[in-house]
């Protein structure tokens, strides 16, 4: 008998198909808590399971990693198990709600998101509405380091704190200083526009 991983099924026990390994439909959809506010979903590979998670809004697929992640907003842990109703769902104990006592009103979803996760941070935030807005990852990549440049040049003051004249500063000091030319000026326009 050939040697396999656990949870593989070898395609030769089906009578006449080529040999190849795949692998097999089994284990539950995990849920975890993410970082910058998203939810990381571990979705064993079947077709139909992805099909559903593409259902969600604004979801991501993490290459690397092998797992989907979702905005956690409120109702997210509760949309995913309707999702997946039918399959086995395991959700991380932290995404439970708090069981509450003296006929208590129990904590919204939004409470338990501030509880659970630190609020994102201020790029984090920048790449989740690029990515909401369904731009490219080479616009992301730029418009993050055209906003880090722009912080940096104002001694990394919070963009909070600063307005017109800062922007006025940074790109005329990207014309005279560094000598870029009117479309890289007009790409770091777009991505200071945007973080405002």
């Amino acid at each position: 008998m050939p040697l396999r991983r656990p949870n593989e099924v070898l395609l030769d026990e089906i009578p006449s198909s080529p040999k190849r390994v795949l692998p097999a439909r089994t284990g539950p959809i995990q849920i975890k808590p993410g970082e910058g506010g998203r939810l990381i979903v571990v979705v064993p590979y079947d077709s139909d399971r992805v099909a559903k998670i593409k259902t969600f809004a604004g979801r991501r697929w993490h290459r690397e990693d092998k797992f989907w992640t979702v905005p956690y907003t409120d109702g997210a842990v509760a949309r995913l198990r309707a999702l997946f109703a039918e399959e086995g769902v395991a959700v991380d104990p932290s995404l439970h709600p708090v069981k509450v006592l003296n006929n208590q009103e129990p904590p919204a979803d939004s409470e338990i998101l501030q509880a659970a996760a630190p609020h994102p941070k201020l790029l984090d935030q920048v790449r989740e509405a690029i990515r909401t807005r369904h731009y490219s990852h080479r616009t992301e990549k730029a418009y993050v380091g055209w906003i880090i440049r722009f912080i940096f040049f104002q001694n990394k003051r919070h963009p909070a704190e600063m307005g017109e004249a800062e922007i006025g500063q940074f790109l005329s000091s990207l014309a005279s200083d560094s000598h870029v030319s009117a479309s890289t000026q007009n790409q770091a326009l777009n991505a200071i526009l945007f973080l405002y």
